[in-house]
């Protein structure tokens, strides 16, 4: 009776490093799993962190002057010392106006002819056409224009004495959690998510699949091996590269991007485990229920890695959303990691953020690693 337990434990222990061998001679011997798990991720990295903005730099803004003034030039002058507009003073509207409809510029500012005569009296007008097909950057290039507009009527007003600030009194203005305003600081980390969700959801879903078609599944039953041993030993090198991926991500964000990063690391390491196991469960169970490859990527691909990039905060605040879809997107274990990376990123360890999607990501690990056993012993007891 005493010995048994120690030749349990060392049959366990063996059986397993054999199995793990074997799944990481399949995961290196299959080169589109090396591909997925650590070169796409690199792919993504520069993408989204070089060619992927939400911010609007160098809008085209076709200027119309029918009042040629040193106030309408004083304008136009404003409107090209900012870097996020580029001005182009056309000769007419009817110009303008084609290059709106040629999509060359995203704006038209019209200065009429009365403009320098009006301002003067107090009751400046300018007419401002922005092309409506995005209607984000319609709203930013809108602000973008009144924001120097009121620049420069302030600056015009103080030079004439007709207008002066109240005195003690001055806006200054500072953007928390994002000093750079910039988009980046907003999408890289994000992509953590989306990396660790590929990796661990969509590559393991395919796993006991292709056992499957393969036909070495069946081998397994005459074998003393359980269905613990089969799910760790499968479960183990996507883990890896899971967090190689993570790591990837990270030293990105920190040394790449100079993403901040405010809260804890030992905090984001542990946050990042706990989701990378959920999505390893997502990927087992349905690799478990499935045993068609192609199908078991669908189903990976609509239930983990599509929900992640569009209902988890990635693109766009899910405030914004309709209620059954922000409800949809709340159930989502990812969006829940979203919160948490953003959080721990750029505001620190915001410890009534943390902890409650802490727990939730740990009841879905348990929850989806514990229904990937019960699936795969149906199948293999």
């Amino acid at each position: 009776m005493n010995g048994s337990a120690p030749d349990h434990r060392a049959g366990f222990a063996l059986r397993l490093w054999s199995l793990t061998k074997k799944e990481v001679r399949q995961l290196l011997r299959d080169k589109s799993n090396i591909a997925i798990g650590l070169v796409l991720p690199i792919i993504l990295i520069l993408i989204f962190g070089y060619g992927i903005s939400l911010d609007v730099e160098q809008a085209a803004v076709a200027v119309v002057m029918e009042d040629t003034s040193p106030d309408a030039h004083d304008v136009v002058a404003g409107l090209a010392l900012t870097p996020y507009l580029k001005p182009f003073v056309t000769r007419s509207m009817a110009a303008a106006e084609r290059l709106m409809l040629d999509h060359k510029v995203d704006g038209i500012l019209r200065l009429p002819g009365d403009f320098a005569s009006r301002l003067h009296a107090g009751d400046g007008l300018v007419q401002l056409i922005v092309h409506g097909a995005d209607a984000a950057t319609a709203r930013i290039i809108e602000s973008y224009v009144a924001g120097a507009l009121a620049q420069f009527a302030l600056g015009a007003a103080e030079r004439q004495g007709s207008v002066r600030p109240p005195r003690g009194v001055a806006l200054e203005t500072r953007i928390w959690f994002n000093e750079a305003n910039t988009s980046t600081w907003y999408l890289v980390p994000g992509l953590i998510v989306l990396i660790m969700t590929l990796v661990g959801a969509f590559l393991t879903s395919l796993v006991v699949a292709r056992e499957w078609e393969r036909g070495t599944l069946e081998a397994l039953f005459v074998t003393p091996v359980r269905p613990t041993e089969i799910l760790l030993a499968k479960l183990i090198p996507y883990f890896v590269v899971g967090m190689l991926g993570f790591v990837l991500c990270l030293a990105a964000a920190r040394w790449l991007f100079a993403v901040p990063l405010h809260g804890s690391l030992a905090l984001l390491v542990f946050a990042s485990v706990l989701y990378l196991l959920v999505a390893l469960g997502i990927g087992l169970l349905i690799s478990s229920v499935t045993k068609n490859q192609f199908l078991a990527s669908q189903v990976a691909l609509l239930s983990s890695l599509l929900p992640a990039l569009m209902l988890s905060g990635f693109l766009f605040d899910l405030r914004n959303v309709p209620v059954v879809v922000r409800v949809i997107a709340n159930v989502l274990p990812a969006t829940h990691f979203m919160t948490l990376i953003k959080t721990l990123f750029l505001a620190g360890n915001v410890w009534t953020v943390v902890v409650p999607n802490l727990l939730l990501l740990a009841a879905y690990a348990l929850a989806l690693l514990g229904a990937a056993r019960l699936a795969t012993r149906k199948r293999i007891a």
